[in-house]
């Protein structure tokens, strides 16, 4: 479950926060924008179900950002391989079969300035081929002007978007069900999609079948966005009929 929660000192959401936990099912939580300069045990409990357990946090500075990242530790053991203003890293071992991948959680800035350091900074990143990476949250950007309802957006920034995404060699997931994962919530609102999620071509290759979809985007403006994860192949849902006709 990767959300931009949009600030969790509010004990109004907590119990909203873990019904969509609860809801999801989910094993990995993925928050942006925590608004939260310090997370102990204690904080945590108020906001994840008792059986998502260990966790890494990114403070926020001061009223802006913060990064938590949560899991079942009874299913995987994660570790914290890197974090920066910009995302988290953390490393998953599965304790069942002891696969091995990286799940970065990002959450990009807002200003135009800020968002040409963060482009630098992603494309720049140096990645292993064989690296089973998931890379997704709150990116601020948009790849293309349909994903808004409205005219606009920076084309270059659109362009400097695409060129990292490239840069890179990943690979969308495509969110089924909904275009757009914001809104500004006015009475004419602005909706866009800021919320993605990608992964290396070596995840495909290790997860055949991953998925994306979005739920009720309350009490935040962002929408949560699930990744269901399978090593298996969907099954296809295609019916044959053969006629067969047999001269004697």
């Amino acid at each position: 479950l990767s959300w931009n929660v949009r600030g969790i000192n509010s004990p109004s959401k907590w119990n909203v926060i873990r019904d969509k936990i609860t809801e999801t099912a989910c094993d990995i939580v993925y928050f942006q924008e925590t608004k939260k300069e310090t997370l102990d045990l204690a904080f945590f409990k108020n906001v994840c179900p008792s059986w998502i357990d260990a966790f890494e946090f990114l403070p926020s500075i001061r009223a802006s950002g913060g990064l938590l990242v949560a899991w079942k530790s009874s299913l995987f053991k994660g570790e914290l391989v890197f974090s920066n203003e910009y995302a988290i890293s953390v490393e998953f071992n599965s304790q069942h079969n002891d696969s091995c991948w990286l799940l970065t959680n990002v959450y990009a800035p807002c200003q135009a300035e800020d968002k040409l350091a963060f482009l630098e900074w992603l494309k720049s990143i140096q990645m292993p081929d064989n690296m089973d990476w998931l890379i997704l949250g709150d990116f601020n950007l948009i790849r293309r002007p349909e994903n808004r309802n409205k005219e606009g957006g920076n084309i270059m920034e659109m362009f400097l978007f695409n060129e990292a995404i490239s840069a890179l060699g990943l690979n969308e997931i495509t969110l089924q069900g909904r275009k757009y994962t914001w809104s500004n919530k006015q009475a004419s609102p602005l909706l866009e999609k800021l919320d993605w999620a990608f992964t290396s071509n070596s995840w495909l290759l290790s997860y055949l079948d991953t998925s994306l979809s979005a739920l009720d985007m309350t009490p935040s403006d962002h929408c949560p966005c699930v990744v269901k994860i399978s090593s298996h192949i969907p099954k296809s849902a295609i019916f044959r009929f053969e006629n067969y006709c047999q001269y004697c």
